[in-house]
């Protein structure tokens, strides 16, 4: 590896054991194996940079691997399977990847300040809408209409945050996938009730 994998490597540890804003150039240089604290500079621009970049990686990483999780649940599978197949693959990455899971959010935040930071973040939730409507729908992402990319992606993304916000915070009372599934179905048997008058 060069100086910039190992820059991005270092990062990516400094987030899960620090933080995205308790990380400092010192921190990510020794995490890297001694690099110098100016190759940031150079290949990055900035910490913040360089944070940003291992932090798209990472969640990158996150997302195929939860992908690759629901493609194990087979074709064959009902809708209802893959929903709840989807929830369990993610509260397991919310399990294991906590501190990861932090990081991002902590990155919401900071996007405030980081236009940057903010068209990264965009960009990943654009995609992240996509993929997860693809997935919940078993067809390819680049077959995903708009519509569907909206609704059901979006709704998806609204409750994959609310559900890691929950899961980081409160995990002995935080939602099961079968949780999930049966406040959807409520949710819906509700709304497809006719209106009293």
């Amino acid at each position: 590896m060069g100086n910039r994998d190992d820059l991005l490597a270092g990062a990516r540890r400094c987030l899960i054991e620090k933080g995205f804003a308790r990380t400092t150039v010192r921190d990510i240089a020794a995490a890297a194996g001694g690099v110098s604290m100016a190759a940031i500079g150079y290949h990055f621009g900035s910490r913040e940079e360089l944070l940003n970049a291992a932090l798209v990686d990472a969640m990158s990483e996150l997302s195929d691997e939860i992908t690759a999780g629901l493609a194990e649940v087979g074709a064959d599978a009902g809708p209802a399977e893959r929903y709840r197949a989807l929830w369990r693959r993610m509260i397991d990455s919310f399990r294991q990847h906590r501190t990861l899971w932090l990081a991002n959010l902590e990155a919401l935040v900071q996007a405030e300040h980081s236009p940057r930071l903010r068209d990264q973040l965009v960009a990943g939730q654009r995609e992240g809408r996509r993929g997860l409507a693809a997935g919940l729908l078993g067809v390819p992402e680049d077959t995903v209409d708009e519509a569907a990319v909206r609704t059901v992606g979006s709704l998806q993304l609204a409750l994959l945050l609310g559900a890691a916000t929950q899961w980081l915070t409160d995990p002995d009372r935080a939602p099961t996938a079968d949780d999930l599934d049966a406040g959807l179905r409520t949710l819906a048997d509700l709304l497809a009730a006719p209106t009293r008058r």
